[in-house]
């Protein structure tokens, strides 16, 4: 049996943690896995996620390379800002943690799932992304239209399953416990309908810890996101993931991502799978960061 498949409820104990500063002074919480002078991988999560989001990733990649995972501002252990939701925060958190944990120049890859992939996208333009993207891995994500192409709810496209789209993935109600009605309607939303019942359980934890202000403030910037310029402007090597069950981002978005950015190198179509396709397909996912991060780091040193 593969590490991955040997899963546990406990998340990986990080080597190091460090609280970085934001430009606007917002605490991200990061975590240091693997060892030292090893390549390096990136990874920023989803929308009400954390980095427990990316556990089995960790335990595999920690093995040979260096993985930073760290808490998007309002998630997990970075504090939430008032006022401070916003893609252009994103970049700038993106930005300060690359900055903290890579030397100038230094290399890596950089994974993003759902809200992690837009912050990439937001990012792109910027002097550090330049200057520290080696590749990128753009899973369960898209740029612009996300609640028109919702199929969260079975209704015909248009205005009105736009705006009651809006309505459920804005709603203010907490989430309260993780309860067996909550794990069948979190499955249904972001999960494909084969999920392992203790990947569902696993989701569900983590997003049910998310709190509800943040929940609700990223739901709004989401609903109004405008991402293409950054897509096109992504001048890196990348891999675009996506599962045909996906429900929140569907495959139309990947599909427009692959045709947009300036050096897709694949993209991989998950059968079966949703939107939690690091948690669902956790080997599909760890095999594509290894072999970005094969190929694409330490590039020179091979040639020589």
């Amino acid at each position: 049996m593969s590490r991955l498949l040997k899963r546990t409820d406990a998340p990986p104990v990080a080597r190091r943690e460090l609280t970085v500063v934001s430009a606007d002074g917002s605490r991200i919480h990061v975590e240091e896995h693997g060892p030292e002078g090893a390549p390096t991988v990136v990874l920023a999560h989803g929308w009400t996620c954390s980095t427990h989001f990316w556990a089995a990733q960790i335990r595999d990649l920690a093995a040979d390379h260096r993985v930073i995972a760290y808490d998007q501002r309002g998630h997990g252990r970075s504090p939430a800002v008032p006022g401070g939701y916003s893609t252009d925060a994103l970049a700038d958190d993106l930005e300060a943690v690359l900055a903290a944990v890579l030397a100038p120049g230094e290399k890596a890859v950089l994974g993003g799932h759902s809200m992690g992939g837009m912050t990439l996208m937001a990012a792109s333009g910027r002097d550090r992304f330049r200057q520290h993207a080696a590749a990128v891995l753009l899973c369960s994500t898209g740029s612009a239209r996300l609640v028109d192409e919702s199929l969260v709810l079975p209704l015909r496209s248009g205005r009105l399953r736009t705006r009651l789209t809006q309505f459920v993935l804005s709603a203010p109600a907490p989430l309260g416990p993780v309860t067996a009605l909550s794990k069948r309607i979190l499955k249904y939303a972001t999960m494909g309908p084969g999920s392992a019942p203790e990947r569902v359980a696993e989701c569900a934890r983590i997003v049910h810890a998310c709190a509800r202000r943040t929940r609700v403030a990223w739901s709004h910037v989401l609903g109004a996101l405008d991402l293409d310029t950054g897509v096109r402007g992504m001048n890196v090597p990348a891999i675009v993931v996506g599962g045909t069950a996906d429900r929140l981002t569907p495959m139309v978005h990947s599909r427009h991502l692959a045709a947009a950015l300036p050096q897709c190198v694949e993209l991989v179509e998950l059968a079966g799978m949703g939107h939690m396709t690091p948690v669902e397909a956790p080997e599909a996912v760890t095999a594509k960061l290894r072999e970005l991060a094969g190929t694409y780091l330490n590039a020179k040193e091979k040639a020589v």
